[in-house]
């Protein structure tokens, strides 16, 4: 038999298929804590709570056509903005009654976000909302992640999640604190110009630790990725910071 003829003869309705979804963590900073875009869910199951925004995948669309369809359906991202912003492939959820309707993969996706593009989402029409996040420590690694409402520091009014989003969270936090210091993964946290205190202030929330300033600078400095613009940060009462660019290794 030939490859032509089996696929011909072959059934598709011989293995049960499970359904294939895409969630989107679309991750920031707010106040200088990691936060993150959820939608509250209206229908069930876990209706009231808050998810990250997704969608099922259809039959014939590829994975990353799907996360950038959810930027901009669930998002409100247009064009330009699914370009620009850092979008990487983050885990594969797959676990047998993580969803409670039927057999769902999840196909996790991390969009990092700079301040001014996360509260441009957060203030459009998409029904988004901002958490901040209650990140574990290292010593907690792997703990599911706790977020409450943006708006409620004080208070900490705690968002619940559902299905297994405080897992993919969680896993987001760690996948950050592993490439941080060897690639480029912070830059896409921040603004195109930026201080060091900026690049500092990154670090420390991914990290949740306090940097020794003179040993980051000097490391960061060092590396070759920082150029000067010459160029300083306006709008402040103390003498104003410079401002730099980042410039990705050759």
């Amino acid at each position: 038999m030939s490859e032509t003829e089996f696929l011909e003869a072959y059934d598709p309705a011989a293995f049960a298929r499970p359904a294939l979804t895409v969630d989107l963590v679309l991750l920031g900073l707010s106040e200088g804590r990691p936060a993150v875009l959820l939608i509250e869910r209206s229908q069930h199951p876990h209706a009231g709570r808050w998810a990250l925004p997704g969608s099922f995948v259809a039959i014939d669309e590829p994975l990353d056509a799907a996360a950038g369809r959810i930027l901009r359906e669930k998002a409100g991202f247009g064009a330009d903005e699914a370009a620009r912003t850092h979008l990487e492939q983050l885990y594969t959820f797959g676990a047998v009654d993580r969803d409670p309707r039927m057999r769902i993969v999840s196909v996790a996706y991390l969009a990092l976000l700079p301040e001014a593009l996360f509260t441009q989402v957060l203030m459009g029409d998409a029904g988004l909302s901002a958490a901040r996040m209650a990140v574990p420590g290292e010593s907690e690694a792997g703990r599911p992640v706790a977020v409450f409402a943006a708006r409620d520091r004080a208070a900490r009014t705690a968002m619940p999640l559902g299905f297994d989003h405080a897992d993919i969270l969680a896993l987001a936090i760690l996948r950050l604190r592993g490439k941080l210091d060897y690639s480029d993964v912070g830059f896409a946290l921040l603004p195109e110009t930026f201080t060091l205190r900026q690049l500092q202030d990154v670090h420390e929330a991914i990290l949740g630790t306090t940097l020794n300033k003179p040993a980051f600078r000097r490391r960061m400095l060092d590396r070759g990725w920082l150029v000067p613009t010459g160029a300083r940060e306006t709008g402040t009462s103390f003498r104003p910071a410079e401002l730099y660019r980042y410039r990705k290794p050759l």
